[in-house]
């Protein structure tokens, strides 16, 4: 049995052993923000050299002390992926699957077909289905109340999707096919009643005409919904999913002081006070389960759904996200690279779930991890069986949560777009140890100004070891590498049943090695 297969059934065995000597399970809080990339708060997550967390400029522009306090109690990862959009992230966090696999390749336009000009026919538009194997519903069928709150964008309007509770929820508070809020502020009833009245966000009736602002009100609804179920003795799984820090960028009128002599924009300011609310959210939540008295027994895991689209710059430039390159949507790191935090609620050695799982405190881990990673730790450590026939792309992250290496955990990433009209068209990226592959499928249209993106080509070739912020495309310079990394890429795409951009002759549009 090698080491990784030994650490695994010694870890599933203990954790079935607890589970059963006591009939307990630990409550777990997945808290994911919209929008949010790994530069877009005060907890430095980029590293130097020797693996130290080092501070950049946007570090000291946005306050999120709740992020802060979570990091200090627990680990942080440097190099966390996500999609570059925001359903493929979502339904991958559901089923553990890459979006290359379940195909809703691309965010989902709640009214309609948003495969794009060239995009596939049959992606994935319709999203998660009833009956469909997902986290929430293997937690449920093992005692867990499952509680969505905040942003769903699982499925369109009028498919199954669009509602969490057919998804494997017991409970759902203001989930529904759209991504974006109508409104943030309770004056404007979230939407309701305003031109924005299809993204109007549905369950909060009861803030509506007050000044509570949306991220408040799904933060006292998780917490109402979390205090049902202490009551009720059982364990809960709670999706707190805030719509917060997407567009509209409404400024949050609480920390709207604190960005006013910054010198940045309107917009970047009222973003600024997004993620200042949102961090409030995750203190608050922290302070309700210590007043709960759970807070040793609950597991925080905190996340990006992609990466930053804060109103700071161009998508493939060094701005939002200094000092990577790129924003939500885009091929670059900062497209696709979100903050992770992993802590129990507050550390306790002697706890019986923390002997399971020890998360050092204020640690750093380096190593390669993904979105896809969620489903399989979560079920491990609850000790719930992944039902037979259901394939799982992601890999537990017990090792790396304890702060040691994996050496046995491959370094990979694959991010697949098959589709136009949204920011970068048509790409795929994949990340093998220090090497990173973009792959223009289509000619990218001029941008505003007549600027073309893509002049160096269909491929794009980088190492991050030595040039971490993509500045040299090393395509041309590097065949050798550049043909192993195509290869790499067509193989991952293929054991994935990936679809494919159509060119206008019909053809399906496929990386191909180049090269020697």
């Amino acid at each position: 049995m090698t080491p990784l297969r030994c650490s695994l059934f010694f870890s599933l065995c203990l954790t079935l052993s607890v589970s059963a000597e006591t009939g307990a399970r630990p409550n777990i809080m997945v808290f994911i923000v919209d929008d949010m990339g790994v530069m877009d708060s005060s907890v430095p997550f980029l590293t130097d050299e020797k693996g130290q967390a080092r501070r950049y400029p946007l570090n000291d522009f946005y306050r999120t002390p709740g992020m802060e306090r979570l990091a200090d109690r627990g680990i942080r990862f440097s190099q966390f992926y996500a999609m570059s959009v925001c359903s493929p992230t979502r339904i991958s966090i559901m089923t553990g699957q890459n979006a290359a696999r379940h195909r809703a390749t691309n965010w989902i336009n709640p009214r309609q077909n948003n495969a794009g000009s060239n995009g596939p026919e049959s992606w994935n538009w319709a999203g998660l289905r009833k009956g469909e194997v997902t986290l929430p519903g293997l937690l449920r069928g093992k005692g867990y109340r499952t509680i969505h709150v905040g942003k769903a964008h699982f499925g369109p309007a009028g498919r199954e999707g669009s509602e969490p509770l057919n998804l494997g929820f017991s409970v759902n508070v203001g989930g529904a096919a759209f991504g974006a809020p109508g409104s943030y502020y309770g004056e404007k009833k979230y939407g309701h009643g305003t031109r924005r009245s299809h993204n109007a966000v549905p369950h909060l009736e009861k803030y509506h005409g007050s000044g509570t602002f949306l991220t408040e009100a799904l933060t006292i609804e998780a917490k109402r919904c979390v205090t049902e179920a202490v009551a009720a003795k059982e364990p809960f799984f709670l999706h707190l999913s805030h719509y917060a820090v997407h567009a509209p960028f409404e400024s949050d009128p609480r920390f709207a002081p604190h960005y006013r002599e910054s010198g940045k924009s309107k917009n970047a300011q009222a973003f600024a006070t997004l993620i200042e609310g949102m961090d409030k959210s995750l203190g608050d939540m922290l302070d309700h389960f210590e007043k709960l008295g759970i807070a040793e027994e609950t597991l925080v895991l905190f996340l990006g759904d992609n990466g930053s689209d804060a109103p700071l710059g161009h998508q493939h430039e060094v701005a939002c996200s200094a000092p990577l390159r790129g924003k939500k949507g885009a091929h670059y790191e900062g497209g696709i690279r979100v903050p992770f935090i992993a802590a129990w609620a507050r550390p306790g050695a002697s706890n019986s779930f923390q002997r399971i799982l020890r998360i050092p405190s204020g640690a750093v881990q380096q190593q390669v991890a993904s979105v896809t990673d969620l489903f399989p730790t979560l079920l491990e450590l609850t000790g719930v069986a992944v039902p037979d026939g259901h394939v799982v792309d992601g890999l537990r992250l017990q090792t790396l949560l304890t702060g040691r290496a994996d050496r046995e955990r491959p370094e990979r990433f694959l991010m697949h777009y098959p589709h136009g009209r949204h920011r970068s068209n048509y790409f795929t990226t994949w990340r093998d140890g220090d090497w990173k592959l973009i792959f223009h499928a289509l000619p990218e249209e001029p941008t505003t100004g007549g600027r073309i993106q893509f002049k160096d080509g269909r491929y794009e070739l980088f190492n991050l070891k030595a040039d971490p912020f993509e500045s040299t495309n090393l395509a041309k310079e590097n065949p050798a590498e550049l043909s192993r990394m195509v290869r790499g890429l067509a193989g991952a795409l293929a054991e994935h049943g990936a679809l494919y951009p159509v060119g206008s002759d019909g053809r399906q549009i496929r990386p191909v090695p180049a090269g020697p």
